[in-house]
């Protein structure tokens, strides 16, 4: 009997501790506000960010291996990888949205109900409704793209030229001719015995 009763004060323990855990009205109305704010732009970031990163190294692997591809059929190859990763995209793209979409509700009120307290969620609430913040996420995003066109234009020869020397090293590896270099030419016939 005493154990059914320990058992019994311990769940009514925990429920009431789940019951303080929860946010307040008040509370929750913020959360919820804010997590709806975020979520278009942290749905199309974190989208883009997943397809990106695969994609960006099967691009560069294909480009490295359109190279050993005969000359006459290149463009027909490149042009089917395009499409493959058009589909890919155009498949995937909508697909991990809406897992991404309706994971963060629930994902972000918890951290944000975690995190902050309703005070500190006011004044976020209150500078990501402010024209200044809407103005500086524009500002941040061509900040962004700035930075990165100024370091392409500097950095961009140096970092070719290495992407390269990096492809010539790994085919050569693979006992590959090395990217860009041209077949051995077949020898040209001996000039036939005059009569």
């Amino acid at each position: 009997m005493t154990s059914r009763k320990l058992g019994l004060a311990l769940a009514l323990a925990l429920a009431a501790g789940t019951t303080l855990a929860q946010p307040s009205a008040a509370k929750k109305a913020l959360i919820d506000k804010i997590v709806a704010l975020q979520q278009q732009g942290l749905a199309e970031g974190l989208t883009a960010n997943i397809i990106q990163g695969p994609l960006s190294q099967l691009t560069q692997a294909g480009r490295a291996a359109l190279q050993h591809v005969p000359a006459e059929k290149r463009e027909a190859t490149a042009k089917a990888m395009d499409g493959e990763l058009k589909k890919f995209v155009e498949e995937n793209l909508p697909y991990l949205k809406d897992k991404i979409s309706k994971a963060i509700p629930n994902t972000a009120s918890a951290l944000l109900d975690e995190r902050f307290n309703e005070d500190e969620l006011k004044q976020i609430l209150a500078w990501a409704e402010s024209p200044v913040s809407q103005k500086f996420g524009l500002a941040n995003v061509e900040l962004q793209k700035a930075v990165a066109q100024k370091v392409m234009a500097e950095a961009g020869p140096t970092l070719d030229g290495r992407f390269k020397t990096l492809n010539a090293n790994v085919a050569k590896h693979l006992n590959l001719p090395a990217p860009g270099a041209s077949a051995p030419k077949a020898a040209a016939p001996a000039p036939a015995p005059k009569k």
